[in-house]
């Protein structure tokens, strides 16, 4: 996609040139266990339901013992006819609009002022590889996950079931 600016040139001409924007996407899937503090993350090229099997599988073998319940957001791929759910994995659907019921929203936010504030990346392979490096860090302190995502709302509700 081509825009028009204006670039810089001495006064009084100010040609205009093309630019060309380019857009590309990568997307993240993330899970975090308030009551441990465990993280786990992929990269996927799409947001589709084989990438959110891909990873509904990846969290499975991750933690083969536990009972899981996921939160996820209206997205899809998380509700599509196609997904297929593991064997003790629960997944709970969060009303429209609502990410501030997520936890793992918050690690976007940590993710964005740690790792990605005041950068430019000059490609998309290097802004990947500064996410995972990021959310690996952030992976390896359990105890901060923890305290960050286990509300009382989620403990409750652990605790009930």
């Amino acid at each position: 996609m081509t825009d028009p600016r204006s670039c810089w040139a001495p006064a009084p001409l100010r040609p205009l040139v093309p630019l060309a924007l380019v857009r590309e996407y990568v997307y993240e899937y993330a899970a975090v266990s308030p009551q441990d503090g465990a993280l786990d993350f992929v990269t996927a090229e799409k947001m589709n339901t084989e990438s959110m099997n891909r990873f509904l599988d990846q969290v499975r073998k991750a933690h083969p013992d536990d009972f899981l319940v996921m939160i996820t957001d209206g997205a899809s791929s998380h509700k599509a006819k196609g997904l297929n759910i593991p064997e003790r994995m629960h997944l709970i659907y969060l009303p429209p609009y609502s990410p501030e019921l997520n936890p793992v929203e918050l690690l976007w936010n940590i993710l964005r002022r740690d790792h990605f504030a005041n950068r430019v990346f000059d490609s998309l392979k290097n802004a990947i590889l500064q996410a995972e490096t990021g959310l690996t860090k952030m992976a390896a302190n359990r105890s901060s996950i923890r305290s960050l995502t286990n509300w009382p709302w989620i403990s409750a509700t652990l605790n009930a079931n």
